[in-house]
């Protein structure tokens, strides 16, 4: 039976949610600790990410990133106006958020080129092998599951760790000052945006996920809800894993792999 959830507390406070959300974001902690802590980042900060895995980290996610507007549509597909006040919530977000991320896009391909990756690159040629995993799926899980799975995949899981990575990239000086004064403010304008705004947008999407499922979804529910958040954060670890694996290959004696992963 459907019991209906209401937040009434702080919108960035976990305890305003559901025991059943507050257990489920408890459980993918572990997981969303590995995101946070793989290496990708912090040789990023320190400058040491060299050049096919920068390369490998801009056009693998480019795919993501150029598509994430229409994963958000396809959720709002499922929509129905008047169905329920999740429904209702849902539709709202998605339509005003569909048009903030509309120059996301471009944003990112001024980033590539700032570190050094033509747009050329991402526009025109396919993403280094293995690195699809992230945005299909995004577009399986959008496409396919229920509005409260799609949204928990990618607005709840995907943007909330993104936000947190970019926070830390963003927030290295070292970082920042690599890139030419005059080219900084525009190659750095997707980083700026995502470490701030990302603050609310993953709890803004936990509390339409909350209003969809009530306070009392079967456990089984609750389950698959919690799978898709992991498997959002599996997905973005072997992404970065596949982005940095030439410089372990590279580091082999002789370099055969290396040479061939480039």
């Amino acid at each position: 039976m459907h019991t209906r959830f209401e937040r009434s507390g702080p919108l960035t406070e976990l305890a305003s949610y559901p025991q059943w959300a507050q257990d489920m974001v408890a459980d993918c902690e572990p997981a969303r600790h590995r995101v946070l802590g793989h290496e990708i980042w912090a040789r990023m900060v320190a400058l040491e990410l060299d050049e096919p895995s920068t390369y490998n980290f801009m056009t693998g996610l480019w795919p993501f990133i150029e598509r994430f507007p229409s994963y958000m549509a396809l959720n709002l597909l499922k929509t129905r106006y008047g169905r329920s006040p999740g429904d209702d919530m849902a539709r709202r977000w998605l339509v005003r958020n569909i048009r903030v991320e509309q120059n996301h896009a471009e944003y990112w391909l001024n980033w590539a080129e700032g570190a050094g990756v033509p747009r050329d690159e991402l526009l025109h040629k396919p993403p280094p092998a293995g690195t699809d995993v992230l945005y299909r799926w995004c577009e399986e899980i959008s496409a396919h599951g229920t509005l409260a799975a799609g949204m928990v995949a990618t607005n709840y899981a995907i943007e909330g760790v993104t936000g947190d990575w970019s926070h830390m990239v963003y927030g290295s000086e070292k970082y920042r000052d690599s890139f030419a004064p005059e080219a900084r403010a525009s190659s750095l304008r997707w980083l700026r945006l995502h470490a701030d705004y990302d603050d609310t947008h993953p709890w803004e999407a936990l509390d339409i996920v909350c209003t969809l499922m009530g306070r009392t979804p079967a456990a089984a529910d609750v389950g698959h809800l919690r799978e898709c958040i992991e498997r959002s954060y599996m997905c973005m670890i072997l992404l970065g894993d596949r982005c940095i694996r030439t410089h372990h290959e590279v580091s082999m004696p002789g370099g055969m792999l290396g040479e061939a992963a480039a």
